[in-house]
């Protein structure tokens, strides 16, 4: 691995494996340009749901071996509800922590909810706000601000401390800013996981919802769009 020596923290934030993460997905997009699971062989519909598997799992002690971490052989893609019954089946617990980011109404939490399980630890600002207010859960009042970020911030630090016994963390926000997520991933150790639904189905999404006031959140659309820096492909 070209003389360097990752941990299972940093390795999935390497320059080598988003490479090869890249060649593997494009060598195995079907010809009708769908990717799909190799334990189901359902298609994986989003990309966001894409996860490189390696068989031969990976320890602190093989991580650093390009035979087996970098392997395409030892790589199956699958998504990340699979992955999740791979690890449970074979009693393979290693705590993952994912960053799941996007725009307001992309959809982060209603992904989040379809593939974590019972001792995962899951922080959402939308959650914390609703906990903390006791109001609908989209009503976010200002004077509660120092205390919502607090609880958010004393979560996140238990996630990088790897405080208490839960299994799995989903990180949630929308972290337009890469260099605010390459921060929060290089401190968790966390994989990103970009739900990279468009502007233009947030904004249809948010017609739709009579929950929310509609010219607050087209706002709050509208300025994580203009603040969003994506990672330059490859």
């Amino acid at each position: 691995m070209t003389g360097k020596r990752y941990t299972l923290d940093t390795f999935y934030t390497s320059q080598e494996w988003r490479t090869i993460r890249e060649i593997i997905i494009h060598d195995r997009t079907k010809d009708d340009g769908n990717v799909y699971d190799e334990v189901t062989g359902r298609p994986i519909i989003q990309g966001y749901d894409i996860v490189l598997h390696h068989k031969i799992f990976l320890t602190e002690e093989n991580v650093g071996d390009a035979s087996v971490s970098l392997n395409p052989d030892n790589i199956m893609i699958v998504s990340h509800k699979t992955h999740n019954q791979i690890h449970e089946k074979f009693g393979y617990i290693k705590r993952e922590i994912y960053l799941v980011y996007g725009s307001p109404l992309s959809g982060k939490t209603t992904w989040v909810n379809s593939v974590h399980q019972a001792g995962d630890l899951v922080v959402d600002m939308d959650s914390i706000w609703q906990c903390v207010s006791g109001l609908n859960r989209f009503q976010k009042p200002m004077a509660l601000n120092a205390v919502v970020f607090g609880v958010r911030d004393y979560l996140i630090d238990s996630v990088r401390m790897r405080r208490g016994k839960w299994n799995n963390a989903y990180v949630i926000g929308g972290y337009p800013l890469i260099s605010e997520r390459e921060r929060l991933i290089r401190q968790l150790g966390a994989r990103e996981v970009f739900i990279s639904t468009s502007k233009e189905e947030c904004l249809r999404r948010l017609e739709l919802d009579d929950s929310r006031d509609k010219a607050e959140w087209s706002r709050y659309i509208d300025e994580w769009w203009r603040r969003y820096s994506p990672r330059m492909a490859l």
